[in-house]
């Protein structure tokens, strides 16, 4: 299974990822964790482990690859970057220098901007949607994308080859009202959206769930001062918190259904 996080930004999109995957490879999945957020630089951290080499630098950086596909376009060519890819992935088709693993929990990133004037995340973009279209999963492995905030890439199409979607909604009017935009947009793409309330107390979960579909909302998280601590300090963030087993039997349930 293919799981796309998504959510506005400081919503807690990298923690929930963390958190499900290491739920998840507690039960003996194999997990795979991408980072396609291309100014996110912590990632690695949550989950314990070195950042690895950018599947973007790999293929040749951002430059050359955009390059290439600035000519593709040009001469009509939009298969271009499977071509450059070459078609399906398997998780053990992967780069081994561009996955840094731990505990069953595999992280891999697509790219980041690391340079002023260096230009827009297009190619990023691009090769994040080519990947998870060509990537082919098993049924004990699951992969966990840990979007950029807003809408971004789900104009580029990311979502498109995920299987199952997880909005993280924070107690903030912006949240509730991307929630619309984001069901708008991905109804299109005929792609359910659920939803994981996150730093809210009790009451404040119970009026988020009003505000949405609440048969969507499949998991709450709380206000964790553990959780913050470890942000701060860039330590590995817990799996062991209230809300973890509701999601973690969520997806489950849904890898059973085939969902």
């Amino acid at each position: 299974m293919k799981i796309i996080v998504l959510g506005k930004g400081g919503c807690g999109k990298s923690t929930i990822s963390s958190i499900l995957a290491k739920n998840l490879a507690r039960k003996g999945l194999s997990v795979l964790v991408v980072d396609t957020d291309e100014s996110n630089f912590g990632l690695h951290k949550q989950l314990g482990v070195d950042e690895p080499l950018e599947l973007m630098d790999h293929l040749g950086g951002k430059k050359d690859l955009g390059k290439k596909l600035m000519e593709a376009m040009k001469q009509g060519r939009p298969e271009a970057m499977s071509e450059l890819m070459g078609g399906k992935w398997k998780l053990s088709d992967i780069p081994e220098r561009c996955l840094a693993r731990k505990d069953g929990i595999s992280l891999m990133q697509i790219g980041k901007v690391k340079h002023f004037g260096e230009g827009c995340a297009c190619p990023m973009g691009a090769l994040a949607r080519n990947f998870l279209e060509n990537l082919v999963v098993k049924d004990d492995e699951v992969v966990i994308v840990d979007t950029e905030a807003g809408v971004e890439h789900i104009g580029r199409g990311v979502e498109k080859g995920g299987d199952l979607v997880l909005m993280i909604i924070d107690p903030s009017y912006e949240s509730v009202r991307l929630s619309g935009k984001v069901e708008e947009m991905l109804g299109e793409a005929k792609k359910p959206v659920f939803y994981v309330i996150n730093k809210a107390d009790e009451e404040t979960a119970e009026y988020l769930s009003g505000k949405l579909d609440a048969s969507k909302v499949v998991a709450c998280f709380g206000i964790e001062p553990r959780l913050s601590r470890a942000g701060l300090t860039g330590r590995p963030v817990s799996s062991r918190i209230s809300g973890a087993v509701n999601l973690t039997n969520f997806v489950m349930g849904r890898m059973e259904m085939g969902a």
